[in-house]
């Protein structure tokens, strides 16, 4: 089987590297066939394998096109963290249209483990998705991908991006500057996010018109959202009340993603989290679903997901002990 990879919008020596030093450690690690021509990298080999070939290449172009540079170290770190979720070659087959969520300034983004496979998918078929797991799953970035691939394709009029401003560890009080400057620094990975996949002057633009609107959660009171894609982030720290009058917002041909990580909550309480209590209240429902990644879905450093196994042992060890 032959796949063609696009590489001319991206810098060919940087992604490739020097003598095609980058390349050769790809081709030690894939069972398959590299070569370039006008443009475009074609691969020949096994389907399974080509799946994780382009997943590789998918991330080293952003990698590339972000830090103008790509090490030796990150590419092999990238082969780790795909190879190393066996999950991705079960992906169900399917178009490489269908695949990817959303071409932007640096590339394409489309779903890297099986997980977010099922996550793309689930959020195409529901008009709420919980997407629920630890932190490196991509919840928050893939949910913007999402929501702005909507945008484009004028299914909805606008996206508001919303996150509660929980005290984790500092009191908002004793923070310097007003309190737009308090709560930035909460919603900063949501324009991470978005000045990852749009271009500046665009987006400076969506902002000024409310076509995006990034709200601290309690700015969410008494609104009704027709004809947008709203997303919740860190929706752990939102209490269940907070998150009944979020979810009571959305209107007329709206849709939502609600993403987090129970096992980061920062409440006084955690057992006031609506994030936790929510999965039972809408359990079953027509239209809302659940999808829960795990450490399988980690795409961050090969670390991240090692360090995410040892909290869950670690955890597990004083569970037991606790019960006897």
């Amino acid at each position: 089987m032959k796949k063609a990879i696009p590489i001319q919008d991206v810098n060919q020596l940087i992604l490739l590297g020097l003598h095609d030093s980058n390349l050769k450690i790809i081709e030690k690690k894939f069972n398959a066939n590299f070569f370039v021509r006008n443009g475009e990298l074609i691969v020949t080999g096994e389907p399974e394998e080509l799946s994780l070939v382009e997943n590789v290449f998918a991330e080293l172009i952003y990698l590339t096109n972000r830090n103008n540079s790509l090490s030796a170290l990150e590419v092999k770190t990238t082969i780790d963290i795909i190879k190393g979720n066996e999950k991705v070659a079960e992906l169900p087959p399917k178009s490489d249209d269908a695949e990817i969520v959303l071409y932007t300034k640096k590339g394409f983004i489309k779903p890297k483990t099986a997980g977010q496979q099922l996550y793309y998918q689930a959020a195409r078929k529901n008009d709420i998705l919980f997407a629920i797991g630890p932190a490196g799953t991509g919840k928050t970035y893939l949910s913007v991908a999402i929501a702005l691939s909507y945008l484009r394709d004028k299914q909805v009029e606008k996206i508001i991006l919303a996150r509660p401003a929980v005290e984790a560890g500092e009191s908002l009080g004793f923070l310097p500057g007003d309190l737009k400057e308090k709560i930035d620094p909460y919603l900063r990975p949501l324009y991470d996010a978005l000045f990852d996949m749009v271009a500046t002057d665009k987006l400076k633009k969506y902002i000024e018109t409310s076509v995006i609107e990034i709200v601290p959660l309690a700015y969410m009171r008494g609104r009704t959202l027709n004809n947008a894609f709203v997303i919740l982030d860190e929706a752990q720290n939102a209490t269940a009340g907070q998150m009944k009058m979020f979810l009571t917002r959305l209107g007329i041909n709206s849709r939502a993603i609600i993403t987090g990580d129970i096992t980061q909550i920062d409440l006084p309480n955690k057992a006031d989290s609506g994030l936790v209590q929510i999965q039972q209240i809408l359990k079953g429902i027509e239209g809302v679903d659940f999808i829960y990644l795990s450490n399988y879905d980690v795409v961050r450093h090969k670390l991240v997901r090692d360090i995410i196994q040892a909290y869950e042992n670690y955890s597990e060890i004083n569970n037991n002990q606790s019960k006897k």
